[in-house]
């Protein structure tokens, strides 16, 4: 049974699993700093960690994490950040080590508990967490991804929901907490001129793409357990899917935001082998970690339709993959050409085109036809272009965001967990009846068996 105690509205210690890891070095750290510089970090941060680190070794690593990710660092802010860092030493499974928590932790009634650990501990750490008492007043944040099937991810969930109640869980999808997928929001719902254009009548697909011109860096181990599809694509990608088929909520509140994805989801069904294809880059198998004779999928792309009025009939075109072309996150709404084509030149070739760059230059571009220069009424594509960054400023840090989010009790960046299952049920067939493996070139925009699955190609990036 579930002890209910009312939760202080803003957290007072943030506790993070994991605090000498990889995650932690490379967002968290960086995202506290931030907080601290703008005078948003009013509580404590105890890092827990089988390293075992005297409190200088943790400060030092903390810091040089926070200087390799940060332009200009105020030495003032580092040392304010010193009188709140502490480090809990100890193995996950030993129960002494949250006995030494909640000690830490005794005089704290609204701790966030963030587990920057593999998934397969969620459920042995939050025991644990459980069994000194501190699920009864904490927020959980997890990371994804959630489960590694639909029956895990119940699995997980039941067991979660033993200890704490669902609106104390806080499950992170990174993409939530990115400024740039959140104009998809802006640009679809507070400017009136794309609504009426904006469905089957007028769009001829969506494609979207989240590439990377790297390979694993290291992660063999972990990513061989994973793959393309349980890392990217059934929680990033299908979030993307969600915000641009969605219909408008009936305000920003979380719950009726879920309610408005929930229906997308529900509306596309489970994939079938056909719509996908999985691939693999030359060289994978002989990365440290990497088992022998591996069938993990190091790109997929996929075809789907969400079958509800808006957008029955328009296909979804979705791929990801590790050394790629480039490092890119975009959406690309092809527009249908117009019902009668009266001039010549690139009408019949060059749709008109809306872009949504969602990575680091974030910005939005409109491919238009125009009048080519001459006597004949040729057409051009010209291309409109719009940088955020240079035209609004720099953006907030996605983990930024989302620890300010959730020590402050805001579900809206965080996935529920209906949600997180009705994106394993429409991969579920696809997981556990996988497809045969491609091999791709490094350099390259996956496996040639990609043009099967989109036959008109993808839209030039």
């Amino acid at each position: 049974m579930i002890k209910r105690v009312e939760v202080p509205v803003e957290a007072d210690v943030v506790v993070l699993f994991g605090a000498t890891g990889d995650l932690a070095k490379k967002k968290l750290f960086p995202a506290l700093y931030q907080m601290a510089f703008k005078g948003a970090l009013d509580a404590d941060v105890v890092g827990v960690a089988s390293t075992k680190w005297n409190h200088e070794q943790f400060v030092a690593n903390a810091f040089d994490a926070i200087r390799s990710h940060v332009a200009e660092v105020d030495e003032k802010i580092l040392v304010e950040l010193d009188a709140k860092l502490s480090l809990v030493v100890g193995n996950y499974e030993d129960p002494k080590v949250y006995q030494d928590l909640a000690l830490a932790l005794a005089d704290k009634k609204a701790p966030v508990i963030y587990l920057a650990i593999p998934p397969s501990l969620f459920e042995q750490v939050t025991q644990g967490l459980a069994a000194v008492g501190l699920t009864d007043h904490c927020r959980l944040v997890v990371e994804k991804p959630f489960g590694r099937d639909l029956e895990s991810a119940e699995l997980l969930q039941e067991a979660l929901e033993r200890v704490l109640p669902e609106e104390r869980i806080f499950r992170i999808d990174h993409y939530l907490g990115k400024e740039s997928v959140e104009d998809i929001l802006i640009f679809r719902f507070a400017n009136s001129i794309w609504e009426p254009l904006w469905n089957r009548r007028y769009i001829n697909s969506i494609q979207i793409t989240m590439s990377e011109d790297f390979g694993i860096e290291g992660r063999g181990a972990f990513y061989d357990g994973v793959g393309a599809i349980r890392d990217v694509l059934q929680n990033h990608l299908l979030q993307v899917v969600s915000l641009i088929a969605m219909e408008p909520p009936s305000d920003l509140s979380s719950q009726f935001m879920e309610d408005e994805k929930i229906k997308v989801f529900r509306a596309i069904d489970p994939l079938k082998k056909e719509d996908v294809v999985r691939g693999q880059y030359v060289g994978y198998l002989d990365e440290p970690g990497v088992a022998p004779g591996s069938r993990t999928e190091t790109y997929a792309a996929v075809k789907l339709f969400v079958n509800n009025w808006r957008w029955a009939g328009v296909p979804f075109y979705l791929r990801t993959g590790k050394y790629l072309t480039e490092t890119t996150l975009e959406v690309v709404v092809e527009f249908k050409h117009p019902p009668q084509l009266l001039f010549t030149g690139s009408q019949e070739t060059s749709p008109n085109i809306l872009r949504f760059r969602l990575g680091k230059n974030d910005g939005v571009d409109i491919e238009l036809l125009a009048k080519a220069p001459g006597d004949n009424l040729e057409t051009l594509p010209v291309q409109l272009n719009v940088e955020f960054s240079a035209a609004l400023g720099e953006r907030q840090e996605a983990y930024e965001r989302l620890l300010r989010a959730a020590m402050s009790g805001d579900h809206l960046r965080f996935t529920r967990i209906d949600s997180v299952l009705e994106s394993w049920r429409i991969l579920e067939n696809v997981i556990h009846d996988e497809t045969q493996v491609y091999p791709y070139f490094k350099g390259t925009w996956g496996p040639e068996k990609v043009d099967d699955l989109i036959p008109q190609g993808w839209i030039d990036l």
